[in-house]
């Protein structure tokens, strides 16, 4: 994977990529080592209970978090194909439109694309059935991740700490006759909006009941008010800090540089893209969006739409019948492209134009990261720190103050 590919997927805040890249890469280690130093300040056998619970609680967090939604969609799909139907039929079919639906896709693709068809005339006879499966599968897919993160994993790292403290308190005899002895021995979160959310959406939900079990399963009343403060910050700065932030900077150099820097980096490195700007050759829809993505199938436009903005193609190049189109999405993507086409055009070179985008458009993804990251992994535990002490007295975790 090249740099500029990496760039663009953790500049995709609809993706769960810069969420790893935060999360496990510098997060959790961050906040690892802040925990050891800040409870060391009470005592060597608190830092290590605390980092111990830490660890567990974070990455333990982590794996069920970024791994147990897509794991439980998939084996809820192969239930849902099990029962005879095709998972991939979107449920925003069931609203009828003048564009597409499932009757208006149907009657439109019958000759073009028959299996899919048959699939959709079976969830459009069990439309009923259809919609309580998809509300399953995203009931199971949040509901599980939650209760495993918030109420099963504190449980066990509670329960583990309890057994480990009792054998260090059962020790303490053992090992101050030793030192006496030997001095010298040393110890150192159903409807098609549901059943469409996209992972990143549904991580949301979870880290919402995440905080309610946190809270609920936290230990003493500081433990509850600390978790609360932290899940609580921790949700913002993950999910709705980071999409303003891209937002701010990518508004800010539009204004400085006079640069479009709106599409993807992957997009601004295309040197097929690049050129058909150059040449004024690309062709854009000028009215019917999904008229337009149906006859010209093979266009550059289509092949970004299915990139950039969902839209789906079997592999005879038939749209897929049973995929929405969001007309929406597809319109504000053809509006991008069409402002940076004239911004570069009217630059007097493409070439230089696209290529300080590019550059722009990346070092705007990797402040992103990195202020976020920042925030995340040393100023939130640094706040939580500085209020814990005002408001317990101690340096150490609430939970494990008796």
């Amino acid at each position: 994977m090249s740099l500029v590919n990496i760039i663009s997927a953790i500049g995709n805040n609809s993706s769960i990529y810069p969420l790893i890249v935060r999360d496990c890469g510098i997060e959790i280690p961050s906040k690892v080592a802040m925990t050891y130093n800040q409870n060391l300040k009470e005592s060597k056998q608190m830092a290590y209970n605390a980092t111990r619970e830490r660890l567990i609680d974070e990455y333990g967090t982590s794996v069920i978090w970024l791994g147990g939604i897509p794991a439980i969609d998939s084996l809820c799909n192969l239930g849902i194909k099990k029962l005879g139907y095709n998972p991939k039929v979107n449920p925003n079919l069931l609203k009828e439109s003048g564009k597409q639906g499932l009757k208006y896709n149907m009657e439109k693709f019958k000759s073009l694309a028959p299996e899919e068809v048959k699939e959709m005339e079976r969830v459009l006879k069990n439309k009923s059935t259809y919609q309580k499966l998809l509300a399953g599968r995203f009931i199971l897919s949040t509901a599980i991740p939650v209760a495993l993160m918030g109420y099963f994993l504190p449980k066990f790292n509670f329960a583990l700490t309890d057994k480990i403290r009792k054998k260090q308190e059962n020790m303490k005899p053992v090992i101050k006759a030793a030192i006496e002895n030997k001095q010298n021995i040393s110890f150192k979160g159903i409807s098609a909006t549901l059943a469409n959310m996209s992972t990143v959406n549904k991580m949301a939900i979870t880290d919402g009941g995440l905080t309610v079990g946190r809270v609920g399963t936290a230990r003493n009343k500081f433990e509850k008010m600390e978790m609360g403060f932290k899940m609580a910050m921790m949700m913002f700065l993950n999910f709705v800090f980071p999409i303003w932030l891209a937002k701010g900077l990518d508004s800010l150099s539009g204004k400085l540089f006079n640069t479009n820097v709106n599409l993807d980096p992957n997009l601004l490195n295309n040197k097929s893209f690049i050129a058909e700007i150059k040449n004024n050759a690309m062709e854009l829809p000028k009215d019917n969006i999904i008229e337009f993505l149906d006859t010209k199938p093979d266009s550059t436009f289509s092949k970004l739409s299915e990139k950039y903005c969902g839209v789906k193609y079997l592999k005879n190049r038939i749209r897929d019948p049973r995929e929405f189109v969001d007309e929406k999405k597809i319109k504000a993507f053809q509006s991008e492209i069409e402002k940076f086409a004239k911004q570069a055009i009217e630059s007097g070179n493409v070439d230089k134009f696209a290529n300080k985008a590019l550059k722009v458009k990346s070092a705007n993804i990797l402040a992103n990261v990195g202020i976020s990251s920042f925030l995340l992994a040393a100023a939130l535990p640094k706040l939580t720190f500085i209020l814990r002490k005002k408001v317990t007295g101690s340096d150490a975790e609430p939970g494990l103050i008796k």
